[in-house]
């Protein structure tokens, strides 16, 4: 059974850090791209960062650029989030995906596009207080 497990989440105050991690269980992630998504409530589903796990092409949303970092460690077969600054606009849960194959290195739209991932993880709560 293929499976995305999230860790990591808890809460923080504003200009704080966290790191989330994303693990398999199932399946090896050299054949994907993996993004990490959040939901705030009462908000829709968006993409923060993707990878290609196996080329290391990264995406980021505007609005983390320069304050998340997303690495991956393919002995250990985890994708991270690096959350550095974090705002109280950042308070989402935050979930990892798969989509099987990579994104483009230049100009890839479809990054950030929920429906482009057929796994998905259960998702980890990120609170910032202020």
């Amino acid at each position: 059974e293929v499976q995305l497990v999230e860790s990591g989440g808890g809460v923080v105050q504003a200009g704080g850090s966290l790191r989330l991690s994303c693990s398999a269980s199932g399946f090896s992630f050299e054949d994907f791209a993996i993004g990490w998504f959040r939901q705030a409530p009462g908000k829709e589903r968006e993409g923060v960062s993707s990878i290609n796990f196996s080329d290391g092409v990264i995406y980021y949303a505007d609005s983390v650029k320069g304050r998340f970092t997303i690495s991956r460690d393919r002995a250990k077969n985890t994708v991270y989030l690096q959350m550095n600054s974090l705002k109280p606009e950042d308070t989402a849960v935050y979930y990892c995906a798969a989509n099987w194959g990579n994104f483009p290195a230049v100009g890839a739209t479809m990054w950030d596009d929920k429906y482009e991932y057929g796994y998905w993880g259960q998702g980890t709560q990120v609170t910032v207080s202020s």
